[in-house]
């Protein structure tokens, strides 16, 4: 058998890994069935199993999930004793929102100005190719050195929990000694990074009611309890003037003390529009990485086009609340519903509901598969060393696998750098990031079993 380089093979393989994810990013596998039809999310699930039957993976398996949706699973036997390693990343992607606003068609993969764009090109399915290219390199150059076990989760995005409930009820599924989380993201591109926390999430629909029906504003306006003014109100109450998160009982001043984020760089990467101000105290790092986040996701109410002068008698709004390493999500949740009921103005009835958690996540950085990651890390970027930080984002499964696997060490890096625009717009990846950080895990992998033969 021939062997190559993985450097080198993974460079061969870009064009294949190209059309693949082309067909993956077609699928429109939301998965919320209450916008896109269920059976896109069952074609990206049934792809990604003939993908991992191709590699020679056993055990493929569509594993229905507890909140409806499927996960798919694979097994790679490695030598005899060799270590076991988890590869997660998951097939479901945001909605597109606003199409019009997309240069290019969401769903169809699109090469522009050296960058590779369309929905979950980045988030997550990238992620997925990723670990693809990782294993045919290793294949390619004597083979794969360690057992690998993949698994590729339906419902990441909409945070109902249903890979973590099905793990819980079958914990020999997932069993490793490590696992890599190909969900995050370089801190900027060329810069490799593993990710040391998450924050973890809530999310919350709160509904007001003050009246029996609309009514005439002319009419009855300025004495009827409106309950769209309302809610504006009960909202503004979770932020300061500063902008800053303000949950009553829920800490918001702790500080990061890793990896800055210098201000102008983020106004950048955000796309912050000139002369508008950040939001919240400390630094930005502090604000995205080791505070809660309050964001208002949605608002049921009348569009402007077609509005009638009402007073409204019903208000809904979804709420978002990340919550840093250190806190509890669902002590957070509890306080969070407890500010909403106690903020409520003029007596309106409120009622709330859970629609979605996860808990923080902090990694160990002093492991053997950091060093291993970092050596590799070193190879696939030359010139560079590995850094961590932090991410603002969740994934819930983290702490799931923590609690479930307490001696696997967990890894989490990714294609989600700033300019891929992740959960926006024009979503997109660098082609460049995914070839490196394919031979980087490649040669993770190739590294950690070494780590463990001797």
């Amino acid at each position: 058998m021939t062997r190559r380089p993985i450097p080198e093979t993974v460079a061969s393989l870009m064009p294949r890994a190209k059309a693949e994810l082309a067909e993956l990013v077609a699928f429109q596998s939301v998965a919320d069935p209450a916008v896109f039809p269920r059976s896109e999310c069952e074609a990206a699930a049934a792809w990604v199993a003939a993908a991992l039957r191709a590699e020679d993976f056993q055990d493929v398996a569509l594993l229905d999930t507890p909140d409806g949706s499927q996960s798919v699973y694979g097994y790679l036997p490695g030598p005899a004793s060799a270590p076991t390693v988890l590869l997660y990343a998951h097939y479901d992607v945001q909605p597109p929102l606003d199409e019009s606003a997309w240069l290019s068609p969401p769903f169809e993969l699109t090469e522009r100005d050296g960058r590779w764009y369309g929905r979950g090109t980045a988030d997550c399915k990238g992620g997925f190719l990723m670990h693809l290219l990782a294993l045919r390199a290793l294949k390619a150059d004597g083979g794969v050195p360690v057992n690998v076990k993949v698994i590729v989760e339906g419902s990441e995005e909409q945070g109902t929990g249903g890979l973590e409930r099905y793990a819980e009820a079958h914990p020999e599924l997932l069993a490793a000694d490590t696992i890599v989380i190909g969900d995050t993201g370089n801190f900027r591109v060329g810069l490799p990074t593993v990710t040391s926390t998450l924050r973890g999430m809530t999310m919350l629909r709160v509904r007001l009611e003050t009246l029996e029906g609309n009514l005439h504003s002319g009419q009855f306006g300025g004495a009827a309890p409106d309950a769209l003014a309302a809610m504006i109100q009960l909202l503004a109450s979770l932020r300061a003037e500063d902008g800053s998160t303000t949950v009553d009982g829920l800490t918001a001043d702790a500080s990061w003390d890793g990896l800055q984020y210098p201000e102008e760089e983020f106004r950048r990467d955000a796309k912050v529009l000139d002369g508008v101000g950040l939001i919240g105290s400390g630094t930005v790092a502090d604000r995205i990485w080791a505070r809660p986040a309050v964001t208002v996701i949605g608002i049921d109410c009348p569009p402007v086009v077609g509005a009638t002068p009402s007073v409204q008698a019903s208000a809904r709004a979804q709420i978002s609340l990340r919550v840093p390493p250190g806190q509890d999500a669902e002590h957070a949740t509890k306080l969070l519903t407890a500010h909403l009921v106690a903020h409520t103005p003029w007596g309106a009835r409120v009622s709330v509901e859970q629609v979605g958690q996860g808990q923080p996540f902090r990694a160990d950085l002093t492991s053997p598969a950091y060093t291993a990651m970092e050596d590799a890390m070193r190879v696939a970027y030359p010139g560079q060393e590995m850094q961590s930080s932090g991410m603002g984002g969740s994934i819930p499964l983290c702490n799931t696998l923590a609690g479930l696997y307490p001696e696997a060490e967990i890894l989490l890096i990714g294609l989600s750098e700033p300019e891929a625009q992740i959960h926006a717009v024009n979503e997109s990846v660098s082609p460049e990031e995914l070839e490196r950080l394919s031979v980087a895990e490649a040669l993770f992998l190739r590294n950690y079993a070494a780590s463990k033969a001797v």
